[in-house]
C-alpha cells in the first residue's frame, strides 16, 4: 500500500524533514527520515563520524558503543566519578522466543556480601540499560542488591530496528520473558524481586506489574510516563493524521517532537555528557512507536486502581516531559496501601542523571532506603 507525497506535504512543510530509502533486516525497503546527529564536543572527527553512522540495526550500534568505550570511561559526571568499585558485572546476549537477540547486564554486590534482593530496571525511551544507569546500578549493588537491566528490542544493543516499537504490549511481554528467566536463576530465585522503571520505563514497569500482579514485591517509578505531557505532543489535527499514517508507514520517522534534552536536564553540563550515550535513540519518533506510546499511556491510565504492589514514586516537581501531576494521580488511584510519593523541588525530568550532584545522590539514596525498608533479610 502506498501513500502520496501530497498527503504528507502539509506535515512535512510544518515539520521539515529529509528522506532516504533504508534497507536491512528484514529484507525490505522502508521510508525513513535522516536526522544528522549533532557533533559531540571534545571528540575527534573520526569518532564523530562513527557516531553519525546509520544505527538502525544492532551490529552498527554495538560497533559504535565499542568505539566510544574509552571516551565514556573518562566522562566528567557524578555517576561515573563516584561509582563504587568491586561490583561484579556481566554482560550477555540471549535470543528470546520471538527470535530477538536481547542484551542484558547484571551488577552484583561484592563477593562475600549478602544479597538482600533483586532489582530489575526498565529504561526510558531515549535511554539504554547502560551508560548513566551503570553508575546508578553500581550504587544500588554496593548497598547489597542484585541489579539487572536489559535493552528492549530496537533499543541500545538489542536486536531490532532502532527506536521502533511495533507493539508496546509485545515489548512488555519480551521484558517479562527476559526477567522471568533471570528470576529463575539460582542466584536470585529465593530473593524478593522489585521493578524499577524510569520515564517510558515507568510505563513498562507498570504494564509488567499489571500483567503479573502477584509476581513483584514492589514497584519503584522515577518520573513515570503515565501520560505524555502536552508540551511534547503535536496539535490534535496533526496527531490524528499521523496516527492514520502509522498504518501505512509504521517505521517512518515522521512524528514531530521537540529536543527535550534541555527540558530533561537541569544541569547544562550534564546535558552535554548525555550526548555521549551515542547508541540511544535521538531521532524523530517513528509513527508506530508514537501511536503505541499514546495507546499504552491511555491503557495504563484506565487501570491505575489495579496497581496493588508496594509503590514508590519519585518525580521532579518542575518536570516538563512527564507531568508530576499524573504521578500524584497515580498515587491517589493505586489500590495499594503501601505507597509513597516524593516530589523534588525544582527537579527536571532526569532526576537521576541531570540534577546537581547532591540531588542525584539523594534520589539514589531514597531508592536504596525504600528497598531497605521493604526487604526481608
Amino acid at each position: 500500500m502506498a501513500i502520496s507525497t501530497a498527503a504528507i506535504g502539509p506535515i512535512a512543510r510544518h515539520y521539515p524533514i529529509r528522506w532516504r530509502r533504508v534497507t536491512g533486516p528484514p529484507k525490505r525497503a522502508a521510508v525513513a527520515v535522516v536526522a544528522a546527529r549533532k557533533a559531540i564536543e571534545g571528540v575527534s572527527e573520526e569518532l564523530n563520524a562513527v557516531a553519525a553512522e546509520n544505527l538502525d540495526f544492532a551490529p552498527a550500534r554495538r560497533r559504535v558503543r565499542a568505539a566510544f568505550a574509552d571516551v565514556q570511561r573518562r566522562l566528567d559526571h557524578f555517576l561515573f566519578k563516584m561509582a563504587p568499585t568491586g561490583i561484579q558485572m556481566e554482560e550477555r546476549y540471549k535470543t528470546n522466543s520471538k527470535g530477538m537477540e536481547i542484551f542484558w547486564k547484571s551488577w552484583l554486590p561484592r563477593p562475600g556480601t549478602t544479597t538482600k534482593a533483586a532489582l530489575f530496571f526498565c529504561h526510558g525511551y531515549g535511554d539504554t540499560c547502560t551508560f548513566f544507569f551503570e553508575g546508578i546500578a553500581k550504587r544500588i549493588a554496593d548497598a547489597g542488591y542484585a541489579v539487572f537491566a536489559m535493552d528492549y528490542p530496537g533499543f541500545g544493543l538489542s536486536q531490532g530496528l532502532h527506536g521502533y516499537i511495533p507493539s508496546f504490549d509485545g515489548m512488555v511481554d519480551q521484558v517479562i520473558e527476559q526477567y522471568a528467566a533471570i528470576r529463575a536463576t539460582k542466584e536470585v530465585r529465593d530473593l524478593q524481586h522489585f521493578l524499577l522503571g524510569q520515564s517510558m520505563g515507568g510505563a513498562v514497569a507498570l504494564k509488567v506489574h499489571l500483567k503479573q500482579p502477584e509476581v513483584w514485591d514492589g514497584v519503584l517509578l522515577v518520573a513515570p510516563m503515565c501520560k505524555i505531557a502536552e508540551e511534547v505532543t503535536p496539535p490534535g489535527p496533526i496527531l490524528k493524521a499521523l496516527s492514520l499514517m502509522s498504518y501505512v508507514l509504521p517505521e517512518a520517522k515522521l512524528f514531530p517532537q521537540k529536543d527535550i534534552g534541555d527540558l530533561a536536564f537541569r544541569d547544562p553540563e550534564k546535558r552535554k555528557v548525555a550526548e555521549f550515550n551515542v547508541i540511544s535513540y535521538a531521532d524523530q519518533m517513528r509513527l508506530r512507536t508514537a501511536v503505541e506510546l499514546i495507546k499504552a499511556t491511555r491503557d495504563i491510565e484506565s487501570q491505575l486502581e489495579k496497581v496493588c504492589a508496594p509503590l514508590l514514586i519519585l518525580h521532579g516537581a518542575a518536570d516538563k516531559v512527564t507531568d508530576p501531576n499524573v504521578s500524584k494521580f497515580l498515587y491517589a488511584k493505586a489500590s495499594t496501601k503501601d505507597k509513597t510519593l516524593k516530589l523534588y523541588a525544582e527537579g527536571y525530568h532526569s532526576i537521576l542523571e541531570g540534577e546537581p550532584d547532591e540531588r542525584i545522590s539523594s534520589v539514589i539514596n531514597d531508592i536504596i532506603s525504600w528497598l531497605d525498608s521493604h526487604t526481608e533479610i
